[in-house]
């Protein structure tokens, strides 16, 4: 990272008291409903990046922003959720729903950036932010994920577009692998035909790995 005034500092924060678990993939995947319980079963805390207030921004940023700036905006989210998260650290696991894969692979689909040049420009922040113990990358088949589409509640933008602009779906899961490949903390797990409380024994399983 470049160097900067004091003022721009990481945080001190004490030592973390549980792992940092990090689930990535496209909308309507399942991420939510398997952060919330994996996050009551570590007895830990969820985040969602883009935390808030950037959340409630984020409709304005992607309908009036070009791509630089919009890129600045979530880049800016990016580290606040790096603060919350080691905020939250010492009282123990942290589950994010999202994190830098997601900007990654998102950004560079919506804008036709290779995910390479979107992670370039992270790259001098990197220093920032918290690294994941585990990045769970979740991948379904298309017609599973078109089924829990239509039973979401609480619809969005980012989803509609899956399947309403032509290739944004194919492009998001290969932006996807393509982030993963070179991610070291990086596991894939296929969500078909699995609940999210299959899911939670996996992840749960490969963690106590970690402990043993």
């Amino acid at each position: 990272m470049i160097a900067l005034p004091a003022a721009y500092g990481i945080a001190p924060y004490d030592d973390r008291q549980g792992p940092l678990v990090v689930l990535e993939g496209v909308s309507g995947i399942g991420k939510t409903t398997l952060t919330k319980l994996l996050a009551r079963r570590l007895d830990g805390t969820s985040l969602h990046t883009l935390p808030v207030p950037h959340s409630a921004w984020s409709a304005q940023a992607n309908e009036h922003m070009r791509a630089l700036p919009q890129f600045a905006f979530y880049l800016s989210g990016l580290l606040h959720a790096a603060d919350r998260i080691r905020a939250a650290l010492p009282m123990g696991a942290v589950v994010a729903d999202r994190y830098t894969s997601s900007v990654t692979a998102c950004h560079a689909a919506v804008h036709g950036i290779a995910p390479d040049d979107v992670a370039a420009l992270i790259h001098p922040f990197r220093p920032y932010l918290a690294v994941p113990d585990h990045t769970f990358y979740l991948h379904g088949s298309p017609q599973v994920l078109r089924e829990r589409l239509s039973t979401k509640r609480d619809i969005k933008q980012d989803d509609t577009d899956l399947f309403d602009i032509p290739g944004r779906l194919k492009q998001l899961v290969e932006n996807f692998e393509t982030v993963a490949a070179g991610d070291p903390t990086a596991t894939v797990l296929h969500t078909d035909g699995r609940s999210p409380d299959q899911l939670a024994d996996t992840i749960l399983t490969i963690l106590e790995a970690d402990r043993a």
